[in-house]
């Protein structure tokens, strides 16, 4: 059975081990701060939040979200769901549906418009779950990285 939950002070290590496969699959390497900032910001619950996924007792999946207000919806807020990942042991029983459907549920308490979110269009794993669960609009996505 998958449980949906918060992330809680024991669940550290094994969070930042999926944070870290996630950093990983995209082919980025951040500094060992970055995990700690985070989970500062996950724990105040106030900006950023976390949940995390458990399967049969196991933490397995965890997700990343924001709520934040919007120019094309200006009389309500947008969740976006930034980061989405699950052990790749369990892949295919559900838990990256859990996820995406609690961060929904959250947003939509929380009178959000909308949920979005970014995957790379060779995430075909994944893309074939978004595919059922959402709408892909064919947007494309460009960034500027900005000095530290």
């Amino acid at each position: 059975m998958i449980v949906v939950r918060e992330l809680l002070p024991s669940d550290r290590a094994v969070w930042e081990d999926l944070f870290r496969a996630y950093i990983d699959f995209y082919r980025r390497v951040e500094p060992a701060e970055m995990y700690d900032r985070a989970w500062e910001e996950f724990r105040a619950d106030t900006r950023l939040h976390a949940l995390g996924a458990s399967l049969d007792g196991r933490l397995v999946g965890i997700t990343h979200f924001l709520v934040h207000a919007s120019t094309s919806a200006p009389d309500t807020d947008v969740c976006y769901l930034q980061d989405l990942f699950t052990a790749p042991d369990v892949r295919g029983r559900g838990v990256a549906r859990a996820l995406i459907e609690a961060v929904t549920d959250r947003a939509r308490a929380r009178g959000c418009g909308r949920v979005y979110w970014n995957t790379h269009e060779s995430n075909s794993t994944a893309r074939r779950l978004y595919d059922k669960v959402a709408e892909n609009r064919g947007f494309i996505r460009y960034q500027i990285e900005l000095s530290r």
